[in-house]
């Protein structure tokens, strides 16, 4: 009697079977290449709430008939979404340590290069017998160098290799420091820094890169600019020592001419396997962060060039670098010039800059990410303006010195935060060429803006620095208002 109820209520055929079942996705870590980004994630959960659920809520009493029916009477299986992709770790593989190293310590030479300017300027003037308008040049070759790197990242890589990327970037470095070493004439000097620039703009990418997709990308990417932000004051304090001691202003490229060479070793060595570590993903069908897989180079450049994060983060990068460049490189000169000061004095002010750029990164990186990063650049942003009034308005030098340190200090997380806020929000297949582009256009800000600075200050005085930087400061606001909410993953 039983088995009559039973088969009253299940009428299945025992000479069915299913044929060709659907596959599932194994769960590999290397098997799901391009999840949604956070912003992604939250959109397809908004899409999901408003065309209800996918199956019927009350399925009814009909006995499935066939094979198939069977299978689509079962809840559907879970979908990719809800799978995490396993991340490496600063310490896993342990080969990884050696290569944050090498990041650090070549974005602590990109540091180095950037700051000391500001205190060679005035040499490099007299030496020369050029104005502001001239000598600002190499700010405008700088920017060129970035701005040509920007298309050609992700197809250097493509075709070198990490490795053999970060070789070239950092002997192209070092082929402009042995031209700078030479004292050579000033037409020269504008074509080592616009070399600089191509060569700094060919490693940040995919160094910024490699420490946006370490696990705990925040914490990685405050050693990363932190670093940056320590060659940031013995730049200056260098250049500043030599050149009051009688030395030549290309002396300072001397002691950066080692740096490049240790970086071009470490690099090699640490990234020559990288390759093999991270093999390349191949997407099992397209997703949302990916539709197109079998997109070339040119369309994902396009792709990410149109993207409104990438836009948006160029235009923010621009404003930042703009404004911490044209502190750094004119802030002695309007000290010189307004405050009566001699160079020998004052020369050290922009120690005091960047290390308050360090400080912050250190300090403040951390409880910027409690609080939220978007919050929290917001916050910063207004205090460097305010800040940036008083070193314009307050007539003391000692007071003014103290101020521009502060600025350093707000200014200090901006650059690792927004850096974690893009990696959220840019799609994985697009990271590359996105990353490189803001890097590229953004950081050409630190050579636009010192340049007509310079121009100004020519015409009307140095004190132009301080309403261009607030003018900065509020562009960065606005763009960074702009950005798309960065939701928490919720797998």
């Amino acid at each position: 009697m039983g088995s009559h109820s039973l088969g009253a209520l299940i009428d299945i055929e025992e000479s069915a079977h299913i044929r060709d079942p659907p596959p599932v996705l194994k769960k590999e870590p290397h098997g799901l290449p391009d999840l949604p980004t956070a912003y992604e994630l939250d959109e397809l959960r908004t899409a999901t709430r408003s065309q209800g659920p996918s199956i019927p809520a009350t399925p009814g009493t009909q006995t499935p008939r066939t094979p198939n029916d069977l299978e689509m009477s079962r809840p559907p299986s879970p979908e990719y979404i809800d799978i995490v992709e396993v991340l490496q770790t600063w310490t896993e593989p342990p080969i990884n340590k050696w290569r944050v190293l090498s990041a650090c310590m070549m974005n602590f030479g990109n540091g180095l290069n950037d700051a000391a300017p500001g205190a060679l300027i005035p040499y490099m003037e007299k030496d020369y017998s050029i104005g502001y308008a001239i000598v600002s040049l190499i700010f405008v070759t700088n920017a060129v160098g970035f701005l040509s790197a920007a298309p050609l990242a992700a197809i250097v890589q493509s075709r070198l290799g990490r490795a053999k990327t970060l070789v070239l970037a950092q002997t192209i470095i070092t082929a402009a420091y042995v031209m700078l070493t030479c004292k050579p004439p000033f037409p020269v000097v504008v074509l080592a820094f616009y070399l600089i620039g191509l060569g700094i703009a060919s490693q940040l990418a995919p160094n910024n890169m490699f420490c946006a997709n370490l696990a705990i990308p925040t914490t990685c990417l405050v050693f990363f600019h932190g670093t940056y932000g320590i060659g940031g004051p013995i730049g200056p304090l260098i250049a500043t020592s030599l050149v009051t001691n009688g030395r030549a202003w290309s002396t300072f490229y001397f002691i950066a001419l080692p740096l490049a060479l240790l970086n071009l070793l470490l690099a090699f060595l640490s990234f020559r396997t990288f390759e093999t570590d991270n093999p390349p993903l191949h997407l099992l069908h397209p997703t949302p962060s990916n539709p197109h897989p079998t997109s070339s180079r040119s369309q994902l450049l396009k792709a990410a060039l149109r993207n409104k994060t990438t836009i948006l983060g160029a235009l923010f990068i621009f404003a930042y670098q703009g404004a911490e460049v044209s502190i750094s490189g004119w802030v002695i000169s309007f000290l010189i010039s307004y405050r009566h000061s001699s160079p020998s004095h004052v020369g050290y002010v922009t120690s005091g800059f960047w290390a308050g750029i360090t400080l912050g990164r250190f300090l403040l990186s951390h409880p910027a990410h409690r609080i939220g990063e978007k919050r929290a650049t917001f916050l910063l942003i207004a205090g460097a303006t305010a800040f940036q009034l008083l070193v314009w308005l307050v007539p003391n030098v000692i007071g003014e010195a103290v101020a521009v340190s502060i600025v350093g200090l707000l200014l200090g997380p901006i650059y690792p935060c927004a850096t974690s806020v893009f990696t959220k929000l840019i799609p994985r297949r697009l990271q590359m060429s996105s990353l490189a582009g803001i890097s590229a256009l953004g950081s050409s800000g630190g050579a636009v803006a010192p340049f007509f600075t310079g121009l100004l200050a020519q015409s009307v005085g140095t004190w132009v620095l301080h309403p261009i930087c607030v003018g900065l400061f509020a562009m960065m606001g606005g763009c960074w208002w702009g950005l798309p909410r960065v939701g928490k993953r919720r797998e």
